[in-house]
Parts: structure tokens; sequence; C-alpha cells
């Protein structure tokens, strides 16, 4: 008569970070250690979420693209004028920048296992980026009391529309960032109270720093389609 087949319990670990999690879970299936990704290391899988945010960024791509080639045209026109650019662009592109490493500085220890300081270069990111918006806001007030609105002219007018958009876009990006903070410090306190951080908690991040890096380069791209 045949051995009737038994059911075996999976195995799971009984000590040190991946405790109580399948090997499968805490390594990401394929042998590295999937609490601790950001969905950037070699060989990954792309996740759904980072593939819909390229897509996405191919969409913004074309839209500042036919903001731009409408500018070309325009600016051949005989009343096309470059107007006054405020200082403290500079200043804000430099907090743009600053964020974009702090954002990298986060990563960094999210791959080492620092949930809590992956955190808060996450937090610091955001921040930075409220500040570049508000800096933003300050410039076009600035311009405003000095007169330049949409209406002085078609340069003022592509300078509104453009660095507007892309602060709409910054907005979308910091509402990102204070999502991924969200989930890196509910998967740190997971950590803290079982010695287990959820698996794709921290792999949030990947996507999201697309998009981050992406609007600090468009941003760098806006200053110089209008005043170069």
């Amino acid at each position: 008569m045949p051995a009737t087949p038994t059911l075996r319990e999976p195995r799971v670990r009984l000590g040190g970070a991946g405790a109580g999690v399948p090997p499968s879970d805490a390594d990401g299936g394929d042998g590295r250690r999937g609490p601790w990704s950001d969905g950037s290391g070699a060989g990954h899988a792309a996740s759904a979420a980072t593939i819909g945010m390229w897509l996405f960024v191919g969409a913004v791509v074309l839209l500042f693209a036919s903001f731009t080639s409408t500018l070309v045209v325009r600016r051949a026109e005989a009343d096309w004028r470059l107007g006054p650019m405020p200082s403290l662009l500079w200043v804000n592109t430099a907090v743009l920048v600053a964020s974009s490493l702090a954002l990298e500085w986060a990563r960094g220890r999210g791959r080492r296992g620092d949930l809590r300081r992956l955190g808060t270069g996450l937090a610091g990111a955001t921040a930075l980026g409220v500040v570049f918006l508000t800096g933003q806001w300050t410039a076009w007030r600035q311009l405003l009391a000095g007169g330049v609105s949409l209406a002085t002219g078609p340069h003022s007018a592509f300078f509104y529309l453009l660095t507007g958009t892309h602060a709409l876009h910054v907005a979308g990006g910091i509402a990102a960032l204070a999502y991924a903070v969200w989930r890196v410090r509910h998967a740190a306190r997971v950590q803290a109270a079982a010695g287990v951080a959820p698996a794709r908690a921290p792999g949030v991040v990947a996507p999201v720093a697309i998009y981050w890096h992406f609007v600090d380069v468009l941003w760098w791209y806006v200053l110089v389609v209008l005043f170069v």
C-alpha cells in the first residue's frame, strides 16, 4: 500500500532580520535581501510601479516638448524680448539639487538596512521640495511686483507657463515623497516591534526617486529654454 504523503510546513528563519519570514519573502526570491531593497539592485525585475513611472515621465517629456516647439516658433517673431531672471531662481535651483542629493543619501542608507535614516533622508528631500515651491512663489511675486506678468510679453507668458507647470509636477513629487516617507516609517515600526521589515515597503522609493530626479533635470531644462 503506497505511503500517504505528509504536508510539510514551510521553513522559516528563527533569527536575524528575516526572523519569521519565509526565505522567498525575506530575500526577494533570489537570495538578495528584499526588506532593504529599493528596487535598484542589479538584475532586479522592474516593478509595475517603476514601469508606470517611466511611462508617466515620457508623457511629461512630450508635454514640455510641445511647449518648447511653440516657444521656438514664437521666439522668431519681432516682438520677442528676453525678460528678467530673478536671482532667487538660482537659490531655488540649489535647493532642488540638494533635495535630490538628500534622496540619494537616503537610498544609500536603505540599501544598508537602515530604515530610520532612509526615512529621515526622504523627509529631508520632501522638506527641501517644499522650500523650492515656496521660493518659486516668492520669485513670481517679485516679478509681479516689478510689473512682469503674463500679459507683459511673450517671454513672460512662457516663463509663467513653464515654471508654473513644472511647479505642479514638483507638488506631485512632494506628495509621492511624503507617501514614501510614510511607507518606510511604517516598515521601521514593524521592524522595531517584530524584528522584521515588510519586504516591499522600502521598494516604493525607486519609482519616487526616478520621478524626483526627473523634475530636477526638468528644472534645468526649463531654465535653459527660457534664458539661454
